[in-house]
């Protein structure tokens, strides 16, 4: 009995004698592992500061893809900030790392939709086919842009309705901008007959267009013939606005050219009753004295005849 007590006090001598050993021998090891990591979370941030700040004074890069390469700097340096910490330890950091890159093949595998949206956002952010506020339209959607994300574009339409389009599906199809140019062209047309003045109908065309100080002088407004067939002349008003009046332009025009058209046959037809309706005077009684005297004329005999 005294036997075992005295191994268990010489057993526990030991080991608090090795805790000891090991706890001189790592001491500065931890204390370098946190000092290690108090000044690695510093840089990273100061880093990630800089970086944003360097990033945001290149013109076209978007505040949204400056704060996305930031925040991949900061996490990347504090990544290699914990596997330095390990390295401390006696962890052999080869091994860290090849089991990251195995993780991060894997995570991409299985995000692989996701990291495409991301790739297309970063591609949408740097290259700017559509900005904030401006107009656009694809194969699949339309609407005003709102806000350019790095997973996806909200926009909202024209009736007021609210979308969500995934960045993949903007970057992979062709895009139409309606607000990037400031000025844009528009068409009018109309038909007539053959048998319709054309030189007036051009005439009332370009006076229109003129009249109208929100259509530019440069390009000039222009009238032609766009078309005939047997039974109509297509002629067309060709103008050019800016890209903020294009829409109300677009509609007043389409209404004035409708009155000044509708005025137009108004007085043809005017014209045409006047020219083929004559003033009929009254049928006024006739008096027996102004009646025309009948001659009559005598018969004769057959004798008179032979």
């Amino acid at each position: 009995m005294e036997q075992q007590a005295t191994d268990f006090i010489i057993a526990t001598r030991s080991a608090l004698g090795q805790a000891s050993a090991l706890a001189v021998q790592y001491s500065f090891s931890i204390l370098g592992a946190i000092i290690l990591l108090i000044v690695g979370w510093a840089l990273a941030s100061v880093a990630s500061r800089w970086a944003y700040e360097g990033i945001s004074r290149v013109h076209g890069i978007d505040e949204t893809l400056a704060r996305f390469f930031a925040n991949v700097l900061r996490y990347a340096l504090l990544v290699l900030v914990f596997i330095t910490v390990l390295g401390q330890f006696g962890v052999q950091t080869a091994s860290i790392i090849a089991a990251l890159g195995a993780a991060g093949l894997a995570i991409g595998l299985a995000l692989q939709g996701t990291l495409q949206n991301i790739a297309a956002g970063i591609m949408l952010l740097v290259l700017r086919p559509f900005r904030v506020g401006e107009y656009i339209e694809t194969s699949s959607v339309s609407g005003t842009v709102l806000e350019i994300g790095l997973f996806a574009t909200e926009l909202k339409t024209g009736d007021g309705l609210y979308r969500l389009a995934p960045n993949s599906t903007l970057w992979n199809t062709p895009i139409t901008n309606y607000s990037r140019q400031p000025t844009r062209q528009n068409d009018v047309k109309i038909n007539i007959t053959h048998q319709d003045d054309l030189d007036l109908t051009m005439e009332t065309l370009m006076r229109i267009a003129t009249s109208d100080k929100r259509v530019l002088k440069t390009p000039a407004p222009s009238v032609f013939i766009d078309s005939l067939s047997d039974t109509a002349v297509s002629v067309t008003l060709r103008y050019w606005a800016s890209t903020g009046d294009w829409w109300n332009v677009s509609r007043d025009m389409i209404k004035r050219v409708k009155f000044a058209f509708d005025k137009k046959a108004q007085m043809s037809d005017a014209t045409a009753q006047a020219s083929d309706t004559s003033p009929v005077e009254p049928a006024r009684e006739v008096t027996p004295a102004e009646a025309p005297t009948r001659r009559r004329t005598p018969k004769t005999s057959p004798q008179t005849q032979s």
